[in-house]
C-alpha cells in the first residue's frame, strides 16, 4: 500500500502551504494553508488545483501598469546591454507596431491583441517576426514577474498566424564588382577603406573605428588588431571598446597588396585614425554616407555604367564582408571553419548556418567513396 504524502497534525487535519503565485511586501513568495479534513489524498487533490490555478494565471500579482509601460520598461530591463542597432529595432516595434495598445493593462492582453499587431503588419514579412519576437520576450518577463500565469502566457501566444518570410539571400561581389575596384579612381581615404573590407572581411564600424596604431608588422607580414567598433547613435560618432560580441576581439592578417598600400597611407595621415571627416573629428553618419556613396559611384563608373543606366548598384559595405568569408570557405579544408570564424569574428555556427552551400558545392560523395572504398 503506498504511503500517504501528508500526515495529520495535532488537531486530526491534513496541512501543508503551497505558494499561491503572489509575494508580500517584503517579496517573499506567499504561501496559501490548505486543509482536509478526510484524507491525504483529497489534500494532495487541492495541492494540484492550486498549482495549476496559478499556472494558469488565475494567481498572480494585481497591477494596473498597461502593456506599453510595461514594454518600455523591459527593453530599459532586459536590453540595456544590446547593440545599438538591436535596441532601436526594439524601441521601434514598440513605440510603432504596439502603440495601438496605449492604455490597455497588462492584466487584460489577450489573443487577439497579439494577432491585431501581426496583421497590422502583413505586408512587411520581416517586420512582423520582430513584432513576434518583442511581443512574447515582453510576456516572458511578465511571467518572471508573476503578472501573467504560464498557463495565461500559452494561450495568448497560441496559433498566432505569421505571413511567410523568405530571408534575403546574402551575396559575394560579381566579378563585373571585383574588376572595378582597382580600376576606380578612389581617394586615398575611400581606397584605404575599400582595400581593408576587402581583404580583411571587417565589418563597417570595425573598419571606420581603426587607428594606426591597431596595425602591426612582423617579420614582414602586416596584420591588423579589431578591439572596437564606431557607432551613429543619432549621427553622433562614438568609439565603443568592444566589437560586436568578444568573438570580435582577433587579429586579421592583411595582404600583401594591401599591405603595400596601407603602410603608404598611413605614414601620411595628419592624426590618429584612418577615416575621419575633413575636420579631423571622428567620421559622422552623413559623412559615411557620402563617402560610400561616392565609392559605389566611382566603381559604377568604372565599371562601363553612368548614373541613369548603372552597371553596379545596391552594392553594400557588408557584401564585401560576405565576399571575403565566402572566398575562403572555398579554401576549406586548406582553411578550418574554425579559423574562418576567428578571422570574422564570429561563431563556427553562424558561418556553417550562412555558409553551408559552399561546403555542399565543394563536396563530391560519389568521388571520394569510389576512391576510397573501391574493392
Amino acid at each position: 500500500m503506498a504511503k500517504a504524502k501528508y500526515t495529520k497534525n495535532s488537531r486530526g487535519e491534513y496541512e501543508t502551504k503551497i505558494w499561491d503565485g503572489t509575494y508580500n511586501v517584503d517579496g517573499s513568495k506567499h504561501r496559501k494553508r490548505l486543509v482536509s479534513r478526510k484524507s491525504s489524498a483529497d489534500l494532495e487533490r487541492q495541492v494540484n488545483q492550486l498549482k495549476s490555478e496559478v499556472e494558469n494565471g488565475q494567481y498572480v500579482q494585481n497591477t494596473d501598469v498597461t502593456f506599453l509601460e510595461y514594454a518600455r520598461s523591459w527593453l530599459k530591463t532586459k536590453k540595456a546591454a544590446r547593440e545599438m542597432n538591436t535596441r532601436k529595432m526594439y524601441e521601434n516595434i514598440i513605440e510603432t507596431h504596439l502603440s495601438f495598445l496605449e492604455g490597455v493593462r497588462l492584466s487584460d492582453i489577450r489573443n487577439s491583441h497579439f494577432q491585431l499587431a501581426i496583421n497590422n503588419a502583413l505586408d512587411k514579412p520581416r517586420t512582423c517576426q520582430q513584432i513576434e519576437i518583442t511581443f512574447k520576450q515582453i510576456l516572458k518577463m511578465a511571467v518572471a514577474d508573476n503578472y501573467i500565469g504560464v498557463g495565461m502566457y500559452d494561450k495568448i501566444c497560441a496559433d498566432i498566424n505569421l505571413p511567410c518570410y523568405v530571408k534575403k539571400e546574402k551575396r559575394p561581389l560579381t566579378q563585373v564588382e571585383k574588376a572595378a575596384i582597382s580600376k576606380a579612381s578612389f581617394t586615398a581615404r575611400e581606397k584605404a577603406f575599400v582595400y581593408i573590407i576587402y581583404s580583411c572581411g571587417l565589418r563597417r564600424g570595425e573598419a571606420l573605428a581603426l587607428s594606426k596604431f591597431d596595425f602591426k608588422t612582423e617579420n614582414g607580414k602586416m596584420s591588423v588588431s579589431i578591439t572596437k567598433a564606431l557607432i551613429f547613435p543619432n549621427n553622433a560618432s562614438e568609439i565603443k571598446p568592444m566589437p560586436k560580441s568578444n568573438n570580435g576581439f582577433r587579429t586579421v592578417p592583411v595582404p600583401d597588396t594591401t599591405a603595400a598600400y596601407l603602410k603608404e597611407y598611413l605614414s601620411a595621415l595628419p592624426g590618429t585614425y584612418l577615416f575621419t571627416c575633413r575636420d579631423g573629428s571622428i567620421m559622422t553618419h552623413s559623412a559615411y554616407v557620402k563617402m560610400w556613396q561616392s565609392i559605389a559611384r566611382k566603381m559604377n563608373h568604372a565599371a562601363g555604367g553612368t548614373d541613369a543606366f548603372p552597371v553596379i548598384s545596391d552594392l553594400t559595405a557588408h557584401i564585401f564582408r560576405h565576399n571575403y568569408c565566402t572566398n575562403l570557405c572555398y579554401q576549406v579544408p586548406a582553411i578550418s571553419i574554425k579559423k574562418i570564424a576567428q578571422l570574422m569574428g564570429d561563431t563556427e555556427k553562424m558561418v556553417l548556418d550562412v555558409y553551408n552551400h559552399i561546403m555542399d558545392e565543394k563536396e563530391d560523395a560519389a568521388a571520394v567513396v569510389n576512391d576510397i572504398l573501391a574493392i
